[in-house]
């Protein structure tokens, strides 16, 4: 069962590092609480300059990334980031407002997954607990809604 489901019965076996690359406060605070409530630990950045610095440092296993930042657009922070030492294996979902048309460029820069936002709670945490067969890592297309 899901925590949203228990609200907090049940036992995580690991937590994940989540990074939120988001440029709307509400937006970003609203996904960093209930990432924390679901377990994980969680940063973020509110702009693009900001999201590859705090991905150097945080080391996160998974970033949740806006593709339509306003100032570096989020294609090529996923690009970037995919060049980074130690952030070889992070998974980038891209989370956007941004149309399905999209989706080919997102996964070409270097995003595992797109989805559209809003995204529901219960995916949030769907994406959080699944772990990423190893095999597709290196293939860097695979994507779902």
């Amino acid at each position: 069962m899901s925590y949203l489901a228990n609200m907090g019965r049940v036992e995580r076996p690991s937590s994940r590092r989540v990074l939120v690359v988001e440029d709307n406060l509400d937006a970003v605070h609203s996904m960093a609480v209930l990432i924390k409530m679901m377990g994980h630990e969680c940063s973020f950045a509110i702009n693009g300059f900001a999201a590859i610095d705090v991905a150097r440092q945080f080391r996160p296993d998974i970033i949740l990334l806006d593709i339509g930042l306003p100032d570096f657009p989020g294609y090529d922070i996923a690009k970037q980031l995919r060049w980074e030492p130690g952030l070889e294996a992070t998974r980038i979902i891209a989370v956007t407002a941004l149309p399905e048309v999209d989706r080919d460029r997102a996964i070409e820069a270097g995003c595992d997954e797109f989805y559209r936002k809003p995204l529901d709670p219960r995916k949030l945490e769907e994406l959080l607990e699944r772990r990423p067969d190893a095999a597709a890592l290196p293939g860097r297309g695979k994507s779902s809604l």
